[in-house]
């Protein structure tokens, strides 16, 4: 057959790919150098890049860490590096570092805030981490006390009544529940747990003083530590109320409908400075005479309530976004309304919605500068509080530069775990 010999009749070996089609050579070519608009933004990308690092790093590389005020690290920067030559002062970070994070805390017992701070950690990772065991998760339900007893002191018996509140209120539920219907007992044991609360619980706690601590009140609060307690509570209350408002304003219940949409309009329709203004000076107002309403937990309470509004539309856009199918199917195992809840359209209505509650979460710690304005000193008041020192009259970047490195470091954290989170929820793809 003619050109029959023209046929290879062997195995070639196999061959590497060209360079220009693997490794780093194609990674920048398709992300960097795609296209001519793509390469024109690169080259001005790192020309800027470029100029910035020209003009920053000097100011980092004069820095001063050793002076006592800015007048000396000026002169210092003057000294080594000669006339007109500028420098950073973080000199006054070396000298208030403890402030910025425990504020004005006795110094005698910083321990006590940064075991609170390492126990939450320990809290939070079998909440986090489900490979770890769920037994763990009691801790996590005894943190809110511990923290409470470590930071502000005082008797252990005060969170211990707390608690004790929680458990009337469950012994209640189960008497009642065997003789009446599910709405009726709760109704009865949320009422026990607040009658317990308002007339019971502080006379017992005084009554059983154990294991004491030396009170500190919430006026030597401030600096990280403060923005820590506002944030972590307001993030950790916010989750459930915010998922019961979603499914309050989704009910088909009238009353529960017009009371769950009044309240979310109204919190996302005021801002969170008014919130904070009123709970420092309108709240007391209401109260009995006498009456001594902590300030930190009246901030606590009012922007728990305004992250939770904001949670509730983002857990019903989760909830609006799963096929009607998962409703019909959780309807076709004879399952009731709580039941379906909790093991079919809750997970995964959460599952949808995890960008937009870290995003929540993220908005709401940074959010926790704003108690400035009604006299809390968190980092940023604590900015205006040195900066009124004469010593440092006039420093500014480095202070707020280390104030948003604190916060940098939080808000990342929580993003990456969210990413995380998201990839290993990602049984849809493959």
């Amino acid at each position: 057959m003619a050109g029959a010999g023209s046929f290879r009749r062997e195995m070639l070996e196999a061959q590497a790919p060209p360079a220009a089609r693997t490794g780093r050579l194609r990674w920048l070519q398709e992300n960097l150098f795609s296209s001519w608009p793509s390469a024109l933004l690169t080259l001005l990308s790192l020309a800027a890049i470029l100029w910035l690092v020209a003009h920053v790093w000097p100011w980092f590389a004069h820095s001063v860490w050793d002076a006592g005020s800015l007048t000396e690290c000026r002169a210092i920067i003057r000294e080594t590096w000669g006339e007109g030559a500028s420098g950073a002062c973080f000199a006054v970070i070396r000298e208030r570092w403890q402030q910025f994070l425990f504020g004005f805390y006795p110094r005698e017992l910083y321990w006590r805030p940064t075991l609170a701070f390492v126990l939450m950690f320990v809290a939070l990772a079998p909440i986090l981490f489900a490979e770890l065991p769920r037994r763990l998760r009691w801790f996590a339900v005894a943190f809110p006390g511990i923290a409470y007893w470590l930071l502000w002191g005082g008797p252990a018996s005060v969170p211990l009544a707390v608690y004790a509140g929680f458990a009337i209120a469950w012994l209640v539920h189960r008497a009642v529940a065997a003789r009446s219907s599910e709405l009726v007992a709760l109704v009865v044991a949320v009422a026990a747990m607040i009658l317990w609360w308002l007339h019971l619980a502080g006379p017992v706690a005084r009554a059983l003083p154990i294991l004491e601590l030396q009170p500190v009140g919430s006026s030597r609060f401030g600096g990280f530590t403060l923005s820590l307690v506002i944030g972590v509570t307001g993030i950790a209350f916010s989750l459930p109320l915010g998922i019961l408002l979603a499914l309050g304003r989704r009910s088909q219940m009238f009353f529960v409908t017009t009371m769950c949409v009044g309240f979310i309009e109204f919190i996302r329709g005021v801002p969170l400075i008014t919130l904070l203004l009123v709970a420092s000076f309108l709240l007391n107002i209401f109260l009995p005479p006498g009456t001594n309403f902590d300030i930190i937990l009246r901030v606590i309470i009012m922007v728990t309530l305004f992250a939770s509004a904001y949670m509730a539309e983002v857990i019903r856009g989760g909830l609006a976004a799963l096929p009607r199918g998962q409703y019909e199917a959780a309807d076709a195992l004879g399952l009731d309304y709580w039941k379906a809840t909790r093991l079919i359209i809750m997970p995964q209505a959460l599952k949808i919605s995890i960008p937009g509650i870290v995003n929540t979460f993220i908005g709401l710690f940074k959010d926790t500068t704003l108690v400035a304005i009604i006299g809390l000193l968190d980092p940023i008041g604590l900015t205006t509080a040195i900066r009124a020192d004469t010593n440092w009259n006039g420093i500014v970047w480095e202070l707020y530069g280390f104030v948003a490195l604190l916060f940098f470091l939080c808000c990342y954290g929580m993003s990456q775990y969210s990413q995380y989170l998201e990839r290993k929820l990602r049984t849809g793809q493959r």
